[in-house]
């Protein structure tokens, strides 16, 4: 089974425990779902940004959790979170 998992770092790049405990989730969309809704409680806790990784492996990061911040993520793997085009909506089933 493929998890998904989401890594918290300080600005620097220094990891942090997360404000709200994630789960692991089964698919990208669960995954980014989850930081669409605490991402300002995960923000408020001391994370800056943060790192997708399915099954270990990076998927993209470092994408910020300051809604100030720009960037697409498109061709870097980075952006901000508040950007709509940084982190797609799970499709429908």
């Amino acid at each position: 089974m493929t998890t998904w998992t989401w890594r918290f770092e300080k600005a620097d790049g220094t990891e942090v425990s997360p404000a709200v405990e994630p789960e692991e989730f089964t698919t990208q969309g669960d995954a980014e779902t989850w930081i669409g809704e605490y991402w300002k409680d995960l923000l408020a806790g001391g994370a800056d940004q943060v790192f997708l990784s399915e099954d270990g492996t990076r998927v993209y990061g470092p994408m910020s959790l300051h809604a100030e911040s720009a960037g697409t993520g498109e061709a870097t793997g980075t952006g901000t979170i508040g950007d709509p085009e940084t982190v797609e909506a799970p499709a429908e089933s």
